[in-house]
């Protein structure tokens, strides 16, 4: 038994078979095209995304994006899973065309209220105030309506999310950089933003992401290289999670390029 297993595995429609298995349900791999991440990704990661992560997306065909199987819930996944959860990297399906990719942080969840202020991030998560008093002691809190919010909730733990000085209120710079209205995140839906805040095009611009279109969560980082095809050592074989560890209290140098990307 053993051997006939190995020699399908070894023919070409055992490899087919094995290698679309493992894309279907385990894990794929993606490349970071923009800079909407940095610190945290940078283009030229070549990562490898875990799909099961989230439960089991519906598969599609690699490149031509055509589904292999009916969407038989009607939630985007063969398997519900767990969700999204506040800080989560995501790879997700761009709302607006879901044959497109995009990479960004969960900053809310269902439930949650956020709003933008002079580019702090406040959030009133949904669990209420006394969460809040409980679990972020060490955070600054403002209350607005009777609510506690928590100012930039994410950065102490992420030091990749940072805003770009120099984008400010010159009147050419698109208003959603800046404020937001508290606005309340729909049941089973997820709030996305780019740790590089000034520069993202993200749930600001185009609203929340459904759980249909969540696709997984970053695994790690198989190859890295930069503009000019100089391989990035430091990033090979590496986690998100650990690359954040090694930015903790350090000074990072950033070039942003103009617009939102």
């Amino acid at each position: 038994m053993l051997g006939k297993i190995y020699r399908w595995s070894s023919s070409w429609t055992g490899t087919v078979v094995i290698v679309l298995t493992i894309i279907f349900f385990i894990a794929q791999a993606f490349v970071i095209p923009s800079g909407s991440m940095k610190n945290s990704l940078l283009i030229g990661d070549m990562l490898f995304v875990k799909k099961f992560s989230y439960g089991i997306p519906v598969p599609r065909i690699p490149w031509l994006e055509v589904k292999v199987l009916p969407d038989f819930n009607d939630n985007g996944h063969l398997i519900e899973g767990d969700k999204p959860q506040r800080g989560d990297i995501v790879v997700f399906r761009y709302p607006g065309n879901d044959s497109i990719h995009y990479v960004k942080r969960c900053v809310a969840t269902g439930g949650d209220i956020i709003a933008l202020k002079d580019k702090h991030l406040l959030l009133h998560p949904s669990e209420g105030n006394e969460y809040v008093k409980e679990n972020y002691k060490d955070y600054q809190i403002v209350e607005l309506n009777d609510k506690l919010f928590v100012v930039d909730p994410y950065r102490k733990d992420h030091p990749g999310i940072h805003n770009d000085p120099a984008v400010t209120r010159d009147g050419l710079q698109p208003y959603q950089l800046f404020d937001m209205l508290p606005i309340q995140i729909p049941e089973g839906e997820f709030f996305m933003m780019g740790d590089n805040r000034d520069h993202s095009n993200d749930s600001r611009f185009w609203g929340t992401v459904k759980y249909k279109y969540i696709v997984g969560k970053p695994w790690f980082i198989y190859f890295s290289w930069d503009e000019n095809k100089e391989i990035r050592w430091d990033r090979v074989f590496r986690t998100p999670s650990s690359i954040e560890k090694d930015m903790e209290g350090k000074q990072l140098e950033i070039n942003h390029k103009e617009g939102i990307y």
